[in-house]
């Protein structure tokens, strides 16, 4: 029976007088169910609703709704009389974490029985509202406006975005710059990989603009470098860059990394060496484990009574005695690459033997340990659900960053499997790449695979890159495969995907910066001009080291002459400079050569 409105308040109130003063001694407890395949079966059979909370073992605020939320008289009741909950590790089960993304973390979703999507939240949710939320899906489950579903993403019949669709993006990307503290957005601050890398690959090709944006980025997430034990937090919640959120999560070491070691080579200023070596210390420091892989996060807060403000603003001896935060000690594929990915641009802008031997230690353990039949990669030692494309892009990733680092072709095969099998297993029937190769439920929302914008653009640029290394076809499809689903009008018009869009449209229509070194692997001379090869700046480059002893090359689409001695050579367009042979004159030749590169548009 449809109640008025204010009735129904009328009753949910005195619902929750009711339900509070039943608190009793012990403490109320939610009663946790797991996410597995039976779920919505007993959801359907029991009339219940399912709630999902999406949470991370670092998050702060995820803490304080377990602690306050969750264990509210109210809320319990509600829960134990018409729902199932259920709560997800977000960083163990990445299907579920790249569908639900923008709404976490903590991200609350609820479902009818049969996997419709009733209502999706954001953050922390007070014990009130979260009663008067439950008690209202039960009064009217209809779903609500944050359940609206959006319109499909229809691929665009190009691969390559048009002029006029490219300028608008970069009217877009430019606009969302705050010109008054620097960085991308107007309320959180961090570095998001994607608006670096863009502004990297502009200020490359001579925009000045984009330098500045860069640099003062740069040097405004300094102050997110922890000064007693480095690493970098997450972000700062105002726009001054100095108000940290102190979770230190692998996906912003391993990109802050990345981007200071690149922004070193390219600036040579010691600030960026300086921080970059503070995040790969406390990388090997705080979050290796004794078999040489990574762990994923360190979490933000000791316990409940001592929180990041109070803790990290110890010296170290001061945190010691207190204690450590939580280190999330699992070792997943996904975040293994990350690190490896940013380990080796630092080895490049250092040359530190040391770590180079902890990226290929690391990477060598991904591969021994989570390393499926046909060259993908399981998340975690079991997985629920999986395998996850983000696991396989990012060893394959990885695999590439280390061939370049070092010119061995067991990186290189290693890449060439992933790509392989992440084209065979995650290639989506409508554009771009799923998650996971098995729907989360075979219900509802959750029935059809699911293409998450990032992850699709990652997986564009690893096949369009792998592809400039192999020269397979199937590698070259599978990139434009990606940027078609990029390019659909649905995803070019959001105001916070222009960077990714114009990233893979940039790479996928031209050359990498491309230089081979011809010689032997224990020729000094060919060594020091390898050195020299991977030393030069540049987001996009393709960096190959030919031993003629080893083989053809993977991709012969240039002819090399035999010469008495090491050379370099700068490529584009398929024709390469003459031989360099001091390293000294690498730089001058580059230059000439990236001058020749032209957009090439072929679908």
């Amino acid at each position: 029976m449809h109640r008025p409105a204010s009735l129904k308040r009328a009753i949910l109130a005195a619902a929750l007088i009711g339900l509070s003063s039943m608190s009793g001694g012990a403490a109320a407890e939610t009663v946790w169910a797991e996410w597995d395949g039976a779920l919505f079966a007993r959801a359907k059979a029991e009339n219940r609703f399912v709630l999902l909370d999406l949470e991370a073992v670092w998050c702060h605020w995820c803490h304080v709704m377990e602690e306050t939320t969750y264990r509210d008289p109210a809320v319990v009741t509600l829960m134990a009389a018409r729902y199932i909950p259920v709560r997800v590790d977000q960083d163990r089960n990445p299907d579920l974490s790249s569908r639900y993304g923008n709404w976490g973390w903590p991200a609350t979703i609820v479902f009818a029985p049969d996997g419709t999507e009733i209502v999706k939240l954001r953050g922390y949710i007070p014990p009130e509202r979260m009663a008067a939320l439950l008690q209202a899906i039960i009064d009217d489950p209809s779903p609500g406006p944050s359940a609206v579903t959006l319109p499909p993403v229809m691929p665009a019949a190009s691969a390559y975005l048009p002029p006029a669709t490219r300028d608008r993006l970069f009217a877009d990307w430019r606009s969302t710059f705050d010109e008054k503290n620097a960085g991308w957005g107007s309320v959180h601050k961090l570095i998001l990989a994607d608006n670096m890398d863009l502004a990297l690959t502009l200020a490359s090709a001579g925009d000045a603009a984009a330098e500045q944006m860069a640099r003062r980025t740069f040097d405004q997430a300094l102050n997110l470098i922890d000064p007693v034990w480095g690493g970098v937090y997450q972000y700062s919640d105002e726009p001054d860059w100095r108000s940290p959120h102190f979770e230190k999560i692998m996906s912003y070491q391993a990109s802050y990394l990345r981007q200071l070691s690149e922004a070193y080579l390219r600036w040579g200023d010691a600030r960026h060496l300086a921080a970059a070596r503070a995040i790969q210390t406390y990388l090997v420091s705080f979050l290796r484990s004794p078999e040489g892989a990574f762990y994923v996060s360190q979490d933000a807060d000791l316990d409940s009574r001592t929180d990041g403000h109070a803790f990290y603003s110890l010296d170290d001896a001061g945190r010691r005695k207190l204690g450590m935060p939580r280190i999330d000690v699992h070792l997943y594929a996904r975040e293994n690459g990350w690190a490896v990915s940013g380990l080796a641009a630092y080895y490049t802008a250092t040359g530190d033997p040391e770590v180079l031997a902890a990226a290929e230690r690391a990477l060598d353990w991904v591969v021994t340990h989570r390393r499926l039949a046909g060259g993908g990669y399981t998340h975690d030692e079991t997985d629920r659900g999986g395998p996850f494309l983000g696991d396989t892009i990012a060893v394959g990733q990885a695999a590439l960053d280390l061939y370049a680092a070092t010119g061995s072709r067991r990186w290189l095969a290693t890449a060439l499997a992933a790509g392989e099998f992440a084209g065979a297993t995650f290639r989506g029937p409508d554009g771009g790449f799923v998650s996971a190769k098995t729907p989360e439920a075979g219900v509802g929302a959750l029935a059809k695979p699911f293409v998450q914008f990032d992850e699709t653009v990652a997986a564009t640029r690893f096949f369009n890159l792998l592809a400039r290394y192999s020269g397979r076809q199937a590698d070259h499809a599978l990139a434009r495969h990606g940027m078609r689903y990029l390019a659909s009008e649905e995803l070019a018009s959001f105001v916070g995907n222009a960077a990714g869009i114009l990233l893979a449209d940039a790479e996928v229509t031209i050359e990498p910066m491309h230089i081979t070194v011809v010689g032997g692997k224990g020729d000094a001379a060919a060594a020091g001009l390898h050195r020299a090869a991977r030393a030069m700046p540049g987001v996009y480059k393709r960096i190959d080291w030919w031993d003629r002893r080893e083989g053809p090359m993977t991709n012969g689409d240039v002819t090399y002459p035999e010469l008495d001695r090491a050379a370099a050579f700068a490529c584009s367009n398929q024709v390469c400079s003459l031989p360099v042979l001091d390293p000294s004159g690498l730089q001058g030749t580059i230059s000439s050569m990236l001058a020749l590169r032209q957009e090439v548009r072929q679908d």
